[in-house]
This record gives structure tokens, C-alpha cells and sequence, in this order.
């Protein structure tokens, strides 16, 4: 039985990745069979996979057709980052408060390792889900930790990376720096103002690069 859930587990988590990577496009099918074949197991554990994507919202049931990727809206979009703003704003500011010398280390540090991979933007993305996680810990709330992954994944849903838009990356770094400029000089005000505005402008990127997508560039 527990390795019956770990290969779920493992499908569950390639299959996400696949779907915020891109790989997995909204709207495409997914089927159970090929998913077992795919990852190299039963038809078990890759049912499982798909039913706790759904209750995440990541895949849905179409009638007389079956289960595709979700899709996400202009709309939605929009929504899902005004709400990200208001979260990742309070984490900033939490976090300021009560951080430890070595949470405050560690986010730096995971800021620093951002220099060597400035183009390579899949690696810088995966850096600033670690970065941003960190972050929704060293906040030590688990209530408002629990919201910001939830909605971490349904981000998924937009695929790639904003952080492949043209300057996003050094804009993105400079973003980072001011919010750990707050967290070592326990400002909170400092740290959520800087959060808030990293967050506004990764949703200008973000719609600069559906833009581009829909303009087929």
C-alpha cells in the first residue's frame, strides 16, 4: 500500500510540474491509460494522481469527453494575482516580524543564487518557487502558508514562466533584494510594500507574455 501511494504521489507531483512547465497545455485530455504508461504505473495510482488534481482545480471533467487540463481566463488571471498581491504582501510583512536570523539567511541566500542562472529562466523559475515558499514559512502562519500554496497552484494553470519576458529577470532580482532589504531591517511596512509591488509587476509580465502567446510570438 505505501508504495502504491508514493507512485501516486510521484505522478501527482510530475503531472503538476508538467502543467505549470507548460508541457501540459490547457484543454489537453488526459487520460488515465496513458498517464500509467507514461510514468510507469498501475492505472491505480495515476487515477489517484488525477482526482487530487481535480480537488486543486488543476484538472476538470468535461460531459461525454473526460478529463482535460483547466484553463484559466484573462479574467482569473487578473483575480489570481490581485489576490497573490494582498497575500505575498502580508507574508513579507510577517515574516519581517518574525523571521529567524536564519530564515532571514536562507531567503538571501536563495537571492544570491539567482546571479549565475539570469538566462536560464526554467531554473530561475523553479529557484523562485524555493525563494517565495521560504518566504511563506519564515511568516510562521500556517493558515496564511496554506492559502499561499493553494493558490501556488492554481497558478500552475498559466504554464511557463513570466520570468522568460525580456528584463523580468533583473527587474524581478532587484524586487527581491527590497523585500530582503525589509526583512533584515525588520520593517514590516518596507518588506509588504516591496512584496506588493514584485507581485504587481509579475502580473504585467504575465500578461505582457499571454500578449505574446496569443500574437503566436
Amino acid at each position: 500500500m505505501t508504495a502504491q501511494i508514493s507512485r501516486g504521489e510521484a505522478a501527482y507531483r510530475q503531472l503538476k510540474e508538467a502543467i505549470q512547465a507548460g508541457t501540459l497545455r490547457p484543454g489537453t485530455r488526459v487520460r488515465e491509460v496513458e498517464i500509467a504508461e507514461r510514468f510507469g504505473i498501475s492505472r491505480t495510482p495515476a487515477r489517484e494522481a488525477i482526482r487530487r488534481l481535480e480537488s486543486k482545480g488543476l484538472i476538470s471533467f468535461v460531459p461525454h469527453y473526460g478529463a482535460v487540463i483547466s484553463s484559466l481566463d484573462h479574467q482569473a488571471t487578473m483575480e489570481l494575482y490581485d489576490l497573490r498581491e494582498i497575500l505575498e504582501g502580508s507574508a513579507a510583512a510577517f515574516a519581517a516580524r518574525h523571521a529567524s536570523a536564519a530564515e532571514v539567511e536562507e531567503l538571501a541566500e536563495l537571492v544570491a543564487a539567482e546571479v549565475p542562472l539570469a538566462n536560464a529562466p526554467d531554473k530561475l523559475a523553479d529557484l523562485n518557487r524555493v525563494f517565495h515558499g521560504s518566504l511563506y514559512r519564515a511568516a510562521h502562519n500556517r493558515f496564511l502558508e496554506r492559502s499561499l500554496i493553494s493558490l501556488r497552484d492554481s497558478m500552475a494553470l498559466l504554464g511557463g514562466t513570466s520570468l522568460r519576458v525580456e528584463g523580468r529577470y533583473e527587474s524581478a532580482h532587484n524586487e527581491h533584494e527590497l523585500i530582503m532589504t525589509g526583512l533584515r531591517e525588520r520593517d514590516i511596512q518596507a518588506a509588504e510594500s516591496a512584496a506588493r509591488a514584485h507581485i504587481r509587476n509579475a502580473q504585467r509580465a504575465r500578461l505582457k507574455l499571454m500578449r505574446g502567446e496569443m500574437l503566436g510570438k
